[in-house]
């Protein structure tokens, strides 16, 4: 499960690349009506995870864009902390595995507040020799009127057959 991650090619930092250029682009041309949030992120693998990991936990700063009405353009960045099970230490030494997941998606708003929203990306580990995956989120959410946002979604991060997922639940403020 943990060698699934590891770099064979310049792709993904190519489209890393692209997305902070992206990015950039974006912010400053959006700036005056765009939201960002900071957000506290806790998970639970699922799948074969499952038998790696006990817990995921982390945060994420993530910027929405508006393109039309109820709809936005996403950007996000984190740190996913997956918390190592009694085996997966005994056998690594280590009590946990971290990831960075950049992304880019649609967030759309179905009636005020209620949104559902997909993003896609690469989610790099910060283990040596760790590599990186290809990323993509499904989820739904609530935006409350005070600035704090709720979401929960399904992340998987694929590479060469094997796949490393989680349920997630994101607690955010909007500012």
């Amino acid at each position: 499960m943990l060698c699934v991650l590891n770099i064979n090619n310049n792709i993904m930092k190519k489209l890393l690349l692209m997305l902070a250029v992206l990015c950039g682009l974006s912010v400053g041309a959006f700036a005056q009506s765009s939201k960002t949030s900071l957000g506290f992120e806790a998970g639970i693998p699922v799948g074969d995870t499952k038998d790696v990991f006990d817990a995921v936990i982390g945060g994420s700063l993530k910027f929405d864009l508006p393109v039309a009405t109820g709809a936005y353009f996403t950007l996000s960045a984190g740190y996913n902390a997956f918390l190592s099970n009694e085996i997966t230490k005994a056998r690594t030494g280590k009590s946990s595995f971290g990831f960075v997941p950049v992304k880019v998606g649609v967030k759309y708003y179905f009636v005020p507040g209620f949104f559902g929203e997909g993003q896609v990306g690469a989610a790099i580990a910060t283990e040596s020799g760790g590599g990186t995956a290809f990323a993509y989120s499904p989820g739904v959410g609530y935006s409350f009127p005070s600035g704090f946002e709720l979401g929960v979604r399904y992340e998987a991060w694929t590479k060469d057959g094997g796949t490393i997922s989680q349920a997630n639940l994101r607690l955010a403020f909007n500012f």
